[in-house]
């Protein structure tokens, strides 16, 4: 720990909490990385999650029995930074997805808007348990799905719209 900082002194709990906030986001961040194929970016994440996981849970030890508030702060801020990184994984938006839209309408309309927005789509024949269904599939980065599905959900009322994640696509409409 810092020699200029008591381990009772009030900036501990703020070195607690923030660092602890920071070093979790930085983990969720790390696991998304690795999962979407990034490893050398996620190892450099882990390195400085490690550093922090080290500093932060060192200075939480040092006398936390005689500091329960100590562990109450790293706790709430455990939480916090989990609920910081999904939120942050979810702003960057790293890696690609499908949307399917299931319908039993003619999707010419949805088709030349998607396409209007720089969206490959492609069309394929379908059967459901009612008939006869067109089956939309749409390859895009997911950044780009919450403005893609206003789109589906304003130009086609009654579909079925599913999103999955998807690791790799070769090929098609979708630009690096």
């Amino acid at each position: 720990m810092l020699d200029f900082i008591s381990s009772d002194s009030i900036w501990v709990y703020f070195i607690i909490f923030f660092g602890k906030i920071i070093e979790v986001t930085f983990a969720t961040l790390r696991i998304v990385l690795i999962n979407r194929g990034e490893r050398t970016k996620g190892s450099l994440v882990a390195f400085v999650e490690v550093i922090l996981w080290i500093y932060v849970t060192g200075t939480v030890l040092v006398g936390f029995q005689n500091s329960p508030l100590k562990v109450v702060v790293f706790a709430v801020a455990f939480a916090l930074g989990n609920y910081m990184g999904s939120w942050l994984e979810n702003k960057i938006a790293l890696g690609l997805s499908t949307i399917e839209v299931i319908t039993t309408e003619d999707p010419a309309c949805l088709l030349a808007v998607l396409r209007a927005n720089n969206l490959g789509v492609t069309v394929i024949d379908g059967e459901g348990k009612d008939g006869v269904r067109k089956i939309l599939k749409v390859h895009l980065k997911r950044s780009r799905i919450a403005s893609t599905v206003k789109l589906i959900n304003k130009n086609l009322e009654t579909c079925v719209i599913s999103v999955t994640d998807v690791k790799v696509i070769k090929g098609g409409y979708i630009k690096k």
